[in-house]
């Protein structure tokens, strides 16, 4: 066996038990189980016996406290070091027991959960209602209540969780002072704390320390400060050490003059946080800290202080020797990296206002367990469908595609586990359009290899060949759907960041499973000599289509099905987006758990009484194993809802618990942030393709991709569908396989260019479409046959969702022959020799001699 076959396979043998490895384990397990399978066989009873003490503590109300709380606070009372239990985890070299214990409780939980993310849509998670406190200020001497700034307060939520590594959670207003925030994959009964972390005001103050008077006994406060302790780890011992201090109650500055916080180390390997100031920052800071100096000298006694304080909490009070003008400042205190990092992120997103916790619940997903079962079965029969025609149509070849498109898959789930990416439908959304490009660069070489082997080579010949031409075309692909990815993932924000980093890293993975892999596993069939089924179906492409004969009518036609859609989109404008862009209405209702009403139920009611989109999960309180119904409607809507459905379902007992107004989910910030980051991709594609081809190829590209954007939505429209968040990954999906499908073409009429320099600009275009022809009618019937078997078998959103994508496949082959091609047809005027000025090869033609030969014609 050559040795470049052996090290393509190896090298994929190697990626793909690495994307393995990083996905298990895939499902997450309970925290509790899971203590007990980790620790010690030695130390099992003693263990046991400590569990069940944790389990009788209480909460302030009474409740049962969640086990990881339960047992750090009881390692903390009792002085237990719970490292003894589990040795495998190498937190020895930590002194202090409690940061020891805090460590490796953290690290026992993040290892407890399911490599695989999944979203609120696909697994649920838990949801918690804050209410925002008034703020009072003093303003002309007299104490007022500042209007609470939901909006404000809402990114800066989002960007906290982001900062988190919480991906696609749903921040949004909920009434007049309250905000909802649901995370997803998350339980509050593992990890109670990830609700306090994100709603901390994250107040700092800088305050003088007394440079005189220290707390003792005798010594009273002085006016105008008051005692702050400083906790803090003795270095060789461990333990904690309580320093108290008179702290100035009056600050001389905040945390505003923070630019930008971060997590870092101190010399002595202990987590602190950087904090880098802005320009009127560092003068405010140097002019503080150069005050305290000059005060040194001219007191001549010990070095003042500077007091560092976080929310009421003094965490550190660095002596001042001189005037700090550098535009930097570290906090240090006695917290873990991960406090560190939480720290510094809530120091870069300031709230000015307090939040309180006033629900929270368990909920569970918000895509159906019924319409995610069926859509998966429904998946499973597309991929049926595809591994059958590919295996049909292309024998041995169809069988090593299919296994380089699972390849493809598991290196993509693979390579999302191993960054902690959130799995929902627009990251599935993106899958598809990976397992899409996959499938597509696989024939794309097998029609190439058709060609060759047409044309009287033999096989080892016509495989090198048709790698050898196919490349240019699966990389020029594939490059552009990467700059889409890329641009989504920098621009975009929650789901549509989502789809951005699984595109990204399923181009990559496409581009690696075809050229590697599936070039690796055909190499070795011809290595063999087993090539008598390599292409199982034989037949000569004689296509002779007159394409460009019709494309004025069809141009014509395809822009005034977008016309008619953008008028219907007028006429149904109010109605057009639904409650993840407009808001609505949120009801919890209570009822009989006998009779409790599948969604799927509630489904078909809503379908029969046309009641608008409608959005059910079923949550329970926190402390609570009573279930209750949470039932989300357009605005105005919800009261003729629950009428219908007590009405429907009287056995059910159904009573409304509380009725509140939510803000939409796809606010005004992802909304814009998604339409700049289409744009930006859009300029980027027709930059790309400029560079790589010439002008009018990009000019083409991208006119063909608007249109089958439009032309998806028009359609859409005119069939009565309402925009959801998911319908934007249904865009998002639309543009990748538009410009996938038009580079191939183009990159065939460039080659043809190349190949027949006598032949006019309207036959080369005929010419490369009719070759080109297969290919196109394979991928999108390939690609077609999973979508519509989503649309005939799915339920819910997901009809929805696949419906606009059967459309985008349909409307991306149409246009890449009849829109694109014929807009590069008319930039250069028909013109071949237009072509030639601009384009990246000129070809040399019999007619020319000398120094002819090498000027543009």
């Amino acid at each position: 066996m050559g040795s470049r076959i052996f090290g393509r396979l190896v090298l994929t043998a190697v990626v793909l038990l690495l994307a393995i490895s990083a996905m298990i384990p895939i499902k997450d397990r309970p925290f509790e189980s899971y203590l007990f399978d980790q620790v010690a066989q030695d130390q099992k009873t003693a263990f046991e016996q400590l569990v069940a003490r944790a389990k009788e503590q209480q909460d302030d109300e009474g409740k049962q406290k969640a086990l990881l709380v339960a047992l750090r606070d009881l390692g903390e009372i009792e002085q237990i070091d719970y490292s003894k239990f589990f040795p495998q985890i190498k937190v020895h070299d930590i002194k202090n027991l409690r940061t020891r214990n805090n460590i490796l409780l953290q690290e026992l939980l993040r290892s407890s959960k399911g490599k695989l993310k999944l979203g609120l849509d696909l697994k649920g998670g838990i949801s918690v209602t804050l209410r925002a406190e008034d703020k009072i200020i003093e303003e002309n001497g007299a104490m007022v209540k500042k209007e609470k700034n939901l909006n404000q307060a809402i990114n800066i939520l989002s960007e906290r969780i982001n900062g988190l590594g919480i991906a696609e959670a749903i921040v949004r207003a909920k009434g007049a002072d309250r905000i909802e925030i649901q995370i997803p994959g998350a339980s509050t009964k593992d990890d109670p704390e990830i609700i306090n972390m994100v709603k901390k005001p994250a107040k700092l103050e800088f305050r003088l320390v007394h440079t005189t008077l220290h707390p003792s006994s005798g010594v009273e406060t002085p006016v105008g400060y008051e005692i702050k302790v400083l906790e803090d780890e003795d270095k060789t011992t461990g333990e904690l050490v309580r320093y108290p201090y008179f702290v100035k109650i009056k600050p001389e500055t905040d945390g505003s003059i923070i630019k930008r916080a971060r997590a870092s180390q101190s010399q002595y390997g202990a987590p602190e946080v950087l904090m880098e100031f802005t320009k009127e920052g560092s003068d405010k800071f140097a002019a503080i800290t150069k005050r305290i100096a000059d005060e040194n000298l001219r007191r001549g006694g010990r070095p003042g202080q500077l007091a560092i304080v976080l929310d009421g909490k003094l965490y550190s009070a660095p002596t001042v020797q001189n005037e700090i003008a550098g535009g930097n400042a570290q906090i240090t205190g006695n917290f873990t990296t991960r406090e560190a990092e939480e720290l510094a992120n809530v120091l870069n997103n300031p709230l000015e206002f307090e939040l309180v916790i006033e629900e929270q619940s368990e909920i569970g997903p918000t895509l159906a367990e019924e319409a995610a079962s069926q859509s998966i079965q429904a998946g499973l029969y597309g991929v049926g469908a595809v591994v059958v025609f590919m295996i049909f149509f292309y024998g041995i070849s169809g069988i090593i595609a299919v296994i380089s498109i699972a390849v493809n898959v598991i290196i993509v789930l693979g390579t999302l586990a191993m960054f902690g990416a959130t799995m929902s439908l627009p990251s599935i959304a993106a899958l598809v359009i990976t397992a899409g490009t996959a499938v597509d660069g696989n024939i794309l070489i097998m029609e190439r290899m058709r060609e060759e082997l047409n044309a009287g080579k033999s096989v080892k010949t016509a495989l090198y060949a048709a790698f050898d031409k196919a490349f240019s075309t699966i990389v020029d692909a594939n490059l552009t759907t990467l700059i889409i990815g890329v641009i989504l993932m920098w621009m975009g924000i929650g789901p549509i960041k989502g789809f951005g980093v699984t595109l990204t890293i399923g181009v990559i993975s496409s581009m690696f499973s075809v050229l590697v892999l599936s070039r690796g596993l055909t190499e070795l069939l011809v290595h063999f000599d087993i090539t008598h089924k390599l292409l199982l179906v034989k037949f000569t492409n004689k296509f002779k289509f007159d394409y460009m004969k019709y494309r004025k009518a069809a141009f014509g036609i395809g822009w005034a099905i977008v016309i008619a859609g953008v008028v219907a989109f007028g006429f149904k404008f109010d109605r057009m987006f639904g409650v993840d862009f407009t808001g609505g209405d949120e009801v919890v209702m209570s009822f009989n758990k006998d009779h409790k009403i599948e969604i799927a139920s509630i489904d078909d009611l809503n379908s029969r009484m046309n009641l608008g989109e409608i959005t059910v999960t079923y949550q329970k309180p926190i402390g609570s194993e009573v279930e209750e119904m949470k039932l989300q409607t357009p605005p105005k809507q919800s009261d003729k809802t629950i009428r219908a459905l007590v009405q429907t379902f009287p056995q059910a007992d159904l009573k409304v618990i509380s009725k509140s107004e939510i803000g939409p989910s796809v606010g005004n910030e992802i909304a814009t942030y998604t339409l700049y980051s289409m744009v930006l991709a859009l300029a980027g594609i027709l930059l790309y393709i400029a560079f790589r081809f010439e002008w009018g190829y990009g000019v083409g590209a991208v006119v063909s991709t608007v249109f089958d954007i439009l032309t998806a939505i028009g359609i859409f429209v005119i069939y009565g569908g309402q925009f959801s968040s998911p319908m934007v990954a249904a865009v998002l999906m639309i543009v990748g396989y538009s410009i996938n499908d038009t580079i191939v073409v183009f990159d065939r009429i460039r080659e043809e260019l190349k190949m027949n320099p006598t032949m006019s600009l309207y036959d080369v275009i005929n010419l490369a479409t009719n070759h080109v022809l297969v290919r196109s009618i394979l991928t999108s019937s390939t690609t077609l046959a999973s979508s519509l078997a989503l649309y005939f078998f799915g339920t819910g959103i997901i009809k929805d969702f696949a419906f606009v994508f059967s459309m985008g496949i349909i409307t991306g082959t149409f246009s890449s022959i009849y829109i694109a091609a014929p807009v590069f047809y008319w930039y250069h005027k028909g013109n071949r020799r237009h072509v030639e000025e601009t384009h990246d090869i000129l070809p040399s033609y019999e007619w020319q001699s000398g120094s002819k030969a090498s000027k543009k014609q």
